[in-house]
């Protein structure tokens, strides 16, 4: 009898609720917005990260795995324009703008590092397959934000030691670009003395660039180039004049029959040459043949 007893209660007291709900929230109706909202927020919330991670993110690395690729790829397109005498290299330079808007908008550091020092590259290898040699200056500033790349992304890859060697690696080499041979030494000596990072490849690179950097140092001088063709002498040109028939001296119609022998008086030393060009003979080839030098007698 209790249990059902309980059970009437509490039937009642839903019922009493249910017809008092309406007076409950006509009194409580801000309460009521409020919640909702939180609800709804709560809920948008949770599908929107779910969105970001399953679709905007897998987006986010299909585009910084172009980018990569580009960049690998940009080398060689490079090397064949230049071929054709054109420079494409600041493409380098878009590929590394890109890079940087891919690092800010990752949301993982992971993928931040290695876009930054991609983008770190990117500016190195500008300057390398750049036409001609730039001015110092200019080197010196690209090669200053090279190294604010690679310090930001060894800053965001802690805990990945490819990632982390590969950073201070390319502060390495940007220290050596700059001529701070003793800085570089000192990069590449805590990357190889890192037990954490012996198995990557940026060890055993920083182990080689200590091996050869005696090499580096020295001064190479290049044959100075031939001094070039004067302009105007390229666009000198030999005028050659057509030849006039009718300027050439007059062939004589006689030729002397014997030139150093006298015939005597009364006897022409001249006489006309007669060619007779028989086609019917048998003359091989149709050479012409002299048939009859008739000669006057005394």
């Amino acid at each position: 009898m209790k249990a059902e007893h309980r059970h009437e209660l509490k039937t009642n007291e839903l019922a009493e609720w249910i017809a008092n709900f309406p007076q409950w929230a006509k009194e409580n109706v801000k309460m009521i917005i409020y919640v909702s909202v939180v609800i709804i927020l709560v809920a948008g919330a949770y599908f929107y990260r779910k969105y970001q991670k399953d679709v905007v993110g897998v987006r986010r690395q299909l585009e910084l795995t172009r980018l990569a690729t580009q960049l690998a790829g940009g080398k060689l397109e490079i090397l064949n324009a230049r071929a054709r005498g054109m420079d494409i290299s600041p493409v380098l330079i878009q590929t590394a703008d890109s890079l940087l808007t891919a690092a800010q908008n990752a949301k993982n550091k992971q993928m931040a590092a290695f876009a930054l020092i991609k983008r770190a590259e990117a500016l190195r290898t500008e300057l390398h397959y750049r036409f001609g040699t730039p001015a110092r200056p200019n080197v010196t500033a690209q090669i200053n934000r090279a190294k604010a790349s690679y310090a930001e992304a060894l800053e965001k890859s802690s805990g990945n030691p490819v990632l982390t060697a590969a950073a201070k690696l390319g502060l390495g080499l940007c220290e050596e670009e700059l001529g701070n041979f003793e800085m570089a030494r000192q990069i590449y000596g805590d990357i190889t003395t890192d037990a954490s990072l012996e198995a990557t490849t940026a060890h055993a690179v920083a182990k080689q660039r200590l091996d050869t950097m005696a090499d580096y140092k020295r001064k190479v001088v290049f044959r100075p180039a031939p001094k070039p063709i004067p302009t105007d002498l390229l666009k000198r040109q030999i005028e050659i004049k057509p030849t006039d028939i009718n300027q050439l001296p007059p062939t004589p119609d006689v030729v002397p029959l014997f030139p150093d022998i006298n015939l005597g008086p009364g006897t022409p030393n001249t006489m006309p040459v007669v060619l007779d060009i028989n086609l019917e003979s048998q003359t091989p080839n149709n050479v012409p043949e002299i048939l009859d030098l008739n000669l006057p007698s005394k």
